[in-house]
This record gives C-alpha cells, sequence and structure tokens, in this order.
C-alpha cells in the first residue's frame, strides 16, 4: 500500500469534549448571550437618557451672557422631565 501524505492544513474546526465540558461550554455560552442582551438593553436606556438630556443643557448654554432664564410654568415642565427620566431609569 502506498504511504498516503494527509493535508493537515484544514482541521475542520471541531475538538473531542466530555459530556462535563460541554455542559460548561454550553452554560458559558448561554451566560454571555443573557449578558449580550442585558447590555444592549442598558446601552439603549442610556442613550436615552443623553438624549434627554442634551436639549436641555444646550438651551441652557444658548445665551451665557444674560442672568436670567425665561422659564413659564417651570415646577410642571421640571416634574414631567424627572417622570420621563424615571421610567427610562426603571428600564419601563
Amino acid at each position: 500500500m502506498a504511504n498516503i501524505k494527509l493535508d493537515e492544513s484544514f482541521d475542520f474546526g471541531f475538538s473531542i469534549v466530555d459530556e462535563g465540558e460541554l455542559e460548561v461550554l454550553q452554560e458559558a455560552q448561554d451566560t454571555i448571550t443573557t449578558v449580550s442582551a442585558e447590555a444592549a438593553t442598558l446601552e439603549e436606556r442610556l442613550n436615552k437618557l443623553y438624549n434627554m438630556m442634551m436639549p436641555l443643557l444646550n438651551n441652557l448654554a444658548k445665551n451665557p451672557d444674560k442672568n436670567y432664564i425665561y422659564w413659564p410654568d417651570r415646577l410642571n415642565k421640571i416634574e414631567q422631565f424627572r417622570d420621563r427620566l424615571d421610567k427610562v431609569y426603571q428600564g419601563s
């Protein structure tokens, strides 16, 4: 029989593991999936908070030379904004 030389440069991308190793790997992959989903949700909430705050800061910075801010119905608007912030913060 002729001596056949195998091309070992392609390994098909798998390895042999026992059942315990496989369970650990599957649990780790499930954890990674869960953590990734939670991170995406938190990132979305953080972006919402940032986008909610920027208009306020931009408006406050518009005329730095003026000594006073005209803000009618301020208490009502602040309470509405606080409620919106709370909803985003709590994830609702």
